[in-house]
């Protein structure tokens, strides 16, 4: 345990060594002022935001309340990690291709390709480690979490379900918190790994109108490029109505209450309002928003229950 503890220490500093060493210049001894933004705006770390609060709410639900401060850093450490590792991993597979593309081609010219891949090796690596610190079912599942995630970058290559895979991709989150806190299995982290599937996959489709045209001319696969921008929205709507479908199950089997149902009604709300009220091929590149506000708002339900029922302890 004092050998875990040691580690658990030094591995947010060798995240903050990570970014150090992208800042600093041997040319010139100098630090590259920026160059922290610069990788967080390579990896789209605000996005981080869309999946972390499905992480949250599977994790105060398994500890039926806060976990211990140790567990809940390990938590946001191995989301971070496993991020960092996924989205550089992407970054590095799809590095020519987002220079061909108008809407990502800024990217190479953040960071340098093989910081990109030091990057990834490093967070990877990371990842592992923090598991390590949490639990032995998490350490024995950890490769195979970052398989699915890495599986993902490809999928467009060679499938039309590539939206499909990657709401699998970000489905292992809070089974992967439920399994942090408690060290098994169990039904609600299921059927919250299958909301933030139907979630993702539907979110991910609006995305792919952005870049149909580029898509078919390099001859990548997606839905949009299968069934075309109509239809595509179609499906997006209905995997987002569906998911209200197993966020209410899982309110029913956790015995959550009137705050839980407050924050299903606002987001049944907002995925009304986004796509019968509003265009959506018009406002693709505006769901950020909405996509953040539907996980705060259910981490908020979920909270504010174990709140009221005095269940949190910090």
């Amino acid at each position: 345990m004092d050998t875990q503890n040691s580690y658990g220490k030094k591995l947010p500093l060798l995240y903050l060594w990570m970014f150090k060493s992208l800042l600093f210049n041997p040319l010139n001894g100098k630090y590259r002022v920026g160059s922290i933004r610069a990788f967080l705006q390579f990896i789209c770390f605000s996005h981080t935001i869309f999946a972390l609060p499905f992480a949250l709410s599977a994790m105060l639900t398994a500890a039926h309340g806060f976990p211990s401060r140790r567990i809940f850093l390990l938590i946001i450490m191995a989301m971070v990690f496993a991020r960092t590792a996924a989205m550089t991993f992407n970054r590095v597979i799809d590095w020519e291709l987002d220079k061909r593309n108008p809407r990502t081609a800024y990217r190479h010219l953040l960071v340098g390709q093989p910081v990109a891949i030091a990057a990834c090796v490093i967070s990877s690596f990371s990842f592992i480690a923090t598991t390590w610190l949490i639990n032995r079912l998490c350490l024995v599942l950890s490769p195979l979490a970052l398989g699915v995630v890495f599986f993902y970058s490809l999928t467009k290559r060679f499938t039309y379900a590539s939206q499909f895979f990657l709401g699998l991709a970000l489905s292992v989150v809070p089974i992967g918190a439920w399994n942090a806190v408690t060290g098994e299995f169990a039904l609600p982290s299921l059927i919250l790994a299958l909301c933030i599937f139907l979630w993702v996959a539907g979110f991910d489709m609006i995305y792919a109108v952005q870049d149909l045209e580029v898509d078919r001319r390099e001859g990548l696969k997606s839905m949009v490029v299968l069934l075309g921008i109509p239809a595509s929205l179609r499906v997006a709507k209905w995997l987002h109505m569906g998911m209200l479908l197993p966020l209410s199950f899982f309110g029913w089997v956790e015995r959550f209450g009137f705050s839980y149902a407050i924050a299903l009604g606002l987001i049944f709300w907002i995925l009304v309002y986004r796509h019968f009220m509003v265009d959506c091929s018009a406002k693709a590149a505006n769901w950020a928003l909405s996509n953040a506000a539907v996980g705060l708002l259910l981490m908020a339900g979920v909270f504010m229950d174990f709140y009221w029922k005095s269940s949190l302890r910090f």
